[in-house]
C-alpha cells in the first residue's frame, strides 16, 4: 500500500497536465513501513509519500511522448535531498499520456523491485486514473499497489 496525500497528488497531476503530450516524471520521497502496526494490521509493506520531487524528463525529444529518462545525476540528488530530510526515495511517477494507468514492457524493463511506481494517464491534457505498482522480486511483472489517499 502507498499513502499519499490529496496535494501531492494534485501536484502529481498538474506536473502530468503540464508536461503532456510528453510523458512527466519524478521521484516520489517518504518512508517505508513494514512493521505491523494499528494502521497496518497485516504486516504489510507500506509507502508514506512526504514529499515529490519533478524531475525533468532527458529522453530524446522525439520520444518523450512515451517514454521518460531520469540521468543518474538527478537520481542522486533525490537520494541526497530524502537523505538530509531524513527520508528516503521510495518510488518515482511518471504519467501516460493517452494511455491507461497501467505499466508497459518498457515500464516493466526498467523498473527495480522496492520501489512504487505510480503512473497517471492523462487524457487530452487532463490528469485521470492514477495508480500504483510494485515490481515483484524475481522482476517478472508487477503488482497493483492500493493507492490510500490521505488529507494533508
Amino acid at each position: 500500500m502507498i499513502l499519499v496525500t490529496r496535494n501531492k497528488i494534485a501536484e502529481i497531476n498538474k506536473h502530468a497536465e503540464q508536461e503532456y503530450p510528453n510523458e512527466c516524471c519524478g521521484a516520489l520521497i517518504g518512508k517505508f513501513d513494514f512493521a505491523k502496526t494499528e494502521n497496518n494490521p497485516n504486516n504489510t509493506d507500506t509507502r508514506v509519500v512526504v514529499d515529490i520531487i519533478p524531475i525533468s524528463n532527458k529522453r530524446e525529444p522525439e520520444s518523450r511522448h512515451n517514454r521518460f529518462l531520469i540521468l543518474p545525476n538527478e537520481f542522486l540528488l533525490c537520494e541526497k535531498t530524502a537523505g538530509r530530510r531524513g527520508l528516503d526515495v521510495i518510488g518515482f511517477y511518471h504519467s501516460h499520456p493517452d494511455h491507461p494507468a497501467y505499466p508497459s514492457e518498457y515500464d516493466l524493463s526498467h523498473a527495480l523491485p522496492i520501489y512504487s511506481y505510480i503512473i497517471v494517464s492523462v487524457k487530452l491534457k487532463i490528469a485521470d486514473e492514477l495508480t500504483s505498482w510494485i515490481l515483484q522480486d524475481d522482476r517478472s511483472k508487477f503488482i497493483n499497489e492500493t493507492v490510500q489517499i490521505t488529507e494533508d
